[in-house]
C-alpha cells in the first residue's frame, strides 16, 4: 500500500476508475437476479466515496455516513417521484441518473457499501501506521 501511503489521491482515482468499470460492465453486459440490482447499488456508494477522497483523501471526517445520507434522499426522492416532478420525466438520462422506484433494499445495499468503504479504510490506515 505504498501507493496510497505517498499519494492517496492517486489511489483513491485508480480506486474510483476500477470500480467505474466495473460497474459500467454490471450497467451494459450483467442480466441477472443479484449483482445487477445489488452489487451495483452496493458499488455505487463505494464508487462516490473513492470519487469524493480523490479530492478529499483525508479532510472529511465520516465521509461514508454522508455519503449514505445522500444516496438515501435520492432513494426517497425516487418515492415521491422527484425526477417527474421536476419536469425531467420524459429525459432518460435523469431516469436512469436518479432512478425511478424506491427500493428499501436499495437503502441497505447502499448502507453495506458505505460499510464496506470504512472498513476498507481502516484496515488500509492500520497498515499504514
Amino acid at each position: 500500500m505504498n501507493l496510497y501511503r505517498n499519494r492517496p489521491c492517486v489511489f483513491y482515482a485508480l480506486c474510483f476508475l476500477g470500480i467505474f468499470l466495473v460497474e459500467l460492465f454490471i450497467a451494459l453486459f450483467v442480466r441477472d437476479a443479484f449483482i445487477r440490482p445489488y452489487g451495483g447499488d452496493i458499488l455505487v456508494t463505494v464508487l462516490i466515496c473513492c470519487f469524493l477522497r480523490i479530492f478529499f483523501p483525508t479532510g472529511v471526517r465520516l465521509l461514508p455516513l454522508w455519503v449514505f445520507l445522500f444516496a438515501a434522499a435520492v432513494e426517497i426522492g425516487q418515492y415521491f417521484d422527484f425526477v417527474s416532478r421536476m419536469g425531467f420525466g420524459d429525459i432518460a438520462f435523469f431516469r436512469i441518473l436518479l432512478g425511478s422506484t424506491f427500493s428499501t433494499v436499495d437503502l441497505v445495499c447502499y448502507a453495506v457499501g458505505c460499510a464496506l468503504f470504512c472498513a476498507a479504510e481502516i484496515r488500509i490506515k492500520r497498515k499504514k501506521s
